[in-house]
């Protein structure tokens, strides 16, 4: 039985499967995309999944024993693919999760981050037709800040990362373009089909895990932190609230986990007694991001997290236990 929600808002949901409702996920088979597009199978959706499988995943396999999940093969960067599958095609929802996620890999390839993460996205707008999307952007378009007042929606952004400043440009357009949701992502951790180890949760856990020690550079810099799942209910509870939440942003964290580097170790360390923790003094982290956020507009809509910190840390034991390829991450 399905219980990511209350009964009311399940219904609901059926009730719009049933109903004939059609989404698109690009980056379907990615961290997030493969945990929001069985959710969507789950419950009945006319899925269409576009992905280039750019990690030779095939975390959808398991899908394929119903209709009611399409996959094509394919890459947002091409324009001429896209404009075709737009016109072509009636969908209702459309959710751009197809991107260069993260500060390393944006670093390594910033004139692809940008062709990834905004021309792809001016190219959906310019055809999207009437479609409601729904778009992950990012918190980590609020920068660096002194991490001790909260950043809301309506605070200035000022990213310092290529996949920060690609993003925030993507959630100016969308929300010019109207008829759309944007959910600014805090920093995501948990298990997923499509495994990355290089979140700063489940690097952590991993550390502990293998190698029982740690070394903190800036262990005062804080972040917010959401499980993954908790990011994917996000999408089918806006869907569920369209015509309340259309044409806002929202920030997506878990609003009791506004908190430093340390502080996260040492959550992982009350469940790995033997995980010690050093700091580094002299040399630095190059990801510089510190902020606190406030998540009181989304939680306002109803929402609610779903999956602790502490669910998640006992969730990357187990599975590390059992997950021997620790190769997955988003860059080299």
């Amino acid at each position: 039985m399905i219980n990511d929600f209350s009964p009311e808002v399940e219904c609901k949901l059926k009730e719009m499967a049933d109903s004939g409702t059609n989404i698109l996920v690009t980056g379907g088979a990615g961290y997030l995309g493969s945990i929001l597009t069985e959710m969507l199978f789950d419950r009945g959706f006319k899925t269409t999944v576009v992905d280039n499988l750019a990690y030779n995943q095939n975390t959808l396999f398991n899908l394929f024993s119903e209709g009611s999940l399409d996959f094509i093969y394919g890459d947002v960067t091409n324009e001429q693919f896209m404009k075709r599958l737009l016109k072509q095609n009636k969908y209702d929802f459309v959710f751009p999760l197809a991107a260069v996620v993260g500060f390393p890999v944006s670093e390594q390839k910033p004139e692809f981050t940008w062709f990834v993460n905004n021309k792809a996205i001016l190219t959906m707008l310019e055809n999207r037709g009437d479609m409601r999307i729904i778009f992950p952007t990012t918190n980590s378009g609020y920068g660096m800040t002194t991490g001790k007042e909260a950043c809301t929606e309506e605070t200035e952004l000022e990213p310092i990362s290529t996949y920060g400043k690609s993003k925030v440009a993507s959630e100016k357009a969308i929300m010019e373009s109207g008829n759309a949701v944007c959910l600014r992502l805090a920093t995501l951790f948990g298990f997923s089909s499509r495994m990355r180890t290089d979140l700063l949760v489940n690097d952590f856990v991993y550390k502990a895990f293998t190698d029982k020690s740690i070394v903190l550079f800036e262990r005062t810099f804080k972040r917010n932190f959401l499980h993954v799942r908790d990011a994917a209910r996000a999408f089918l509870w806006t869907m569920v609230n369209w015509e309340s939440m259309k044409n806002n942003i929202y920030n997506l964290g878990h609003p009791k986990y506004n908190i430093t580097k340390e502080e996260l170790a040492h959550y992982i360390k009350k469940q790995v007694p033997q995980f010690n923790i050093f700091y580094g003094e002299i040399n630095s982290d190059p990801d510089k991001r510190n902020y606190i956020i406030s998540n009181e507009k989304i939680l306002r809509t109803g929402f609610t997290c779903k999956y602790s910190l502490e669910d998640g840390i006992r969730e990357l034991l187990k599975g590390y236990h059992a997950f021997k390829d620790y190769r997955f991450r988003n860059y080299q």
